[in-house]
């Protein structure tokens, strides 16, 4: 198996939306939009032996993403999530457990992860003991992680979220989770001190805040620059271009502006037809 240029690690399951089923879950989104940019993309998750699994891989496969790590189990089934709108605020519903939920180590998971230049995780991939504990070995082998947040309650804890971030060299966040967590130390929740603040505090390189209504707020090298995104850029678009352009290099100010100013992609997880 050639190396992938960057490894995604965590959740991947159908979500029942209003208008249908699409593929979901932050590692795998990222990875589709890093698939895109023509990255080499391995992507290291779990489904089960049924048939929402099996299509899952087939729709991986046919977006061009690296499959061979997505394990198999014969014991749980194929994650399933619903996301409905109640207002304007999303309301995630995660079935558990499920498969993604049993990530096991193995070697050929642990030779991915040390040739990989870059491993993406969320917070959700943590949610449970036995994928924690996988996502916990695996980190300190990575040559650069990055961290999407992704805070869906109740499927986190504060003393995992630290840990992971402590773990991580780029963090991709919003600013509801901003806020959360800069409350966890009594601090406040402005971008221009809570970012560098956060970066400080857990060793991060790279701390990125997207904005709901378009744009990014990033924070490196000391520095701190706003980027406003028209049109609208999903979040997991703006973190692969954003990543691409770090690990090609190119200066911080330039891969968010170039990040911001991307054409928008076609909705990535469209059900197989």
């Amino acid at each position: 198996m050639t190396p992938a240029t960057i490894v995604c690690i965590g959740e991947m399951f159908w979500d029942l939306l209003p208008e249908g089923r699409r593929a979901g879950g932050a590692p795998l989104l990222a990875a589709l939009q890093l698939q895109r940019l023509g990255q080499p993309v391995q992507l290291i998750s779990r489904v089960g032996d049924d048939e929402l699994g099996r299509e899952l891989v087939a729709f991986s496969a046919r977006a061009g993403l690296g499959t061979q790590l997505i394990q198999r189990s014969g014991s749980h089934l194929t994650g399933l999530g619903k996301t409905s709108v109640r207002g304007h605020q999303p309301i995630y519903r995660l079935v558990e457990p499920v498969a993604w939920d049993y990530l096991q180590y193995t070697p050929e998971v642990q030779a991915a992860v040390a040739q990989a230049r870059a491993v993406v995780y969320s917070s959700l991939t943590a949610r449970s003991a036995a994928s924690r504990e996988t996502l916990y070995r695996l980190l300190p082998q990575a040559r650069y992680k990055v961290f999407d947040v992704h805070l869906r309650a109740p499927h986190y804890r504060r003393e995992v979220v630290k840990h992971l971030l402590r773990q991580a060299d780029l963090v991709r966040l919003t600013r509801p989770e901003l806020t959360e967590i800069m409350n966890w130390f009594d601090q406040p929740a402005t971008p221009a001190t809570a970012l560098p603040w956060l970066a400080r505090h857990f060793g991060c390189q790279v701390m990125c805040l997207t904005d709901e209504a378009g744009g990014a707020t990033l924070w490196a090298d000391d520095e701190l620059w706003p980027a406003p995104s028209e049109p609208v850029l999903p979040a997991d678009a703006l973190l692969a271009t954003l990543l691409t352009g770090l690990l090609q290099q190119r200066p911080p100010a330039d891969c968010l502006r170039h990040a911001c100013a991307a054409a928008p992609p076609p909705a990535p997880g469209s059900p197989p037809s």
